[in-house]
């Protein structure tokens, strides 16, 4: 059984949705982000970073193995399956470089232009950092149908890339942008939706995702932590 550290967002659905596809038992363990459940020592231990999605593995010879990171997990999960992910040195190679490339570019775009859209205070000036990651959100939607219009999917064969990368399309009009000059991504989202395992791996959850913005404590829990009130936290709670 591997337990599912889990919130209702695109980094959450990268794992509920190859969980599915891999059809590997889980059980999910609801980490409330508005609450600061990510904060607690528990969750520290298994993700230091305290950002969920994180996974603990008990169906291991020994000890149960945590891995943080979604990207870490998508491969680890990958190999444990010997699904979604190339035995091939250059199938590999070519899906690993999409992997980085929404870790390092479509997720934190995505991240930013929906933080400066749907949770910055609406009383600040925030037009120059909505109009820098909205313009950059829709660069990486336009890198996408590039690829898309040569290949069914990412990387040829259906693989962790695309489960990486439909999540942070899924939402797209929360970040203000469209799909219409985009074909060859609007077909591979339409293709990503008509499976059954994407969509269910979408749907954990779904009836605790947000539906209003964030009132003021609940935007310190999530946008005002530094390193000295995470420490105070951890102490305050030992």
């Amino acid at each position: 059984m591997i337990d599912l550290y889990y919130w209702p967002t695109p980094n959450g659905w990268k794992i509920s949705i190859m969980l599915e596809e891999c059809a590997l038992p889980y059980r999910v363990v609801p980490v409330n982000i508005g609450q600061g459940d990510q904060f607690a020592p528990a969750f520290l231990a298994i993700s230091p970073n305290n950002r969920m999605p994180a996974i603990v593995d008990h169906d291991v010879d020994g000890e149960a193995v945590p891995v943080f990171e979604s990207g870490a997990i998508l491969v680890y999960l990958a190999e444990k399956s010997g699904r979604f992910l190339p035995q091939d040195d250059r199938g590999r190679k070519t899906v690993m470089e999409w992997l980085f490339w929404q870790v390092g570019n479509l997720g934190p775009m995505a991240g930013q232009v929906s933080h400066f859209t749907n949770y910055a205070p609406a009383e600040r000036d925030n037009t120059y950092a909505r109009e820098r990651y909205a313009n950059e959100y829709n660069r990486c939607l336009g890198v996408l149908d590039r690829r898309l219009a040569e290949h069914e999917y990412l990387c040829g064969a259906y693989s962790i890339a695309d489960m990486a990368c439909w999540p942070w399309v899924v939402p797209y009009k929360m970040f203000g942008e469209s799909l219409e000059a985009f074909p060859h991504l609007r077909r591979w989202h339409g293709l990503m939706k008509a499976r059954p395992a994407a969509s269910r791996g979408l749907d954990v959850m779904k009836d605790a995702r947000r539906k209003a913005p964030p009132g003021e404590a609940e935007r310190r829990v999530l946008f005002g932590q530094t390193a000295a009130t995470l420490g105070a936290r951890s102490e305050g709670e030992r």
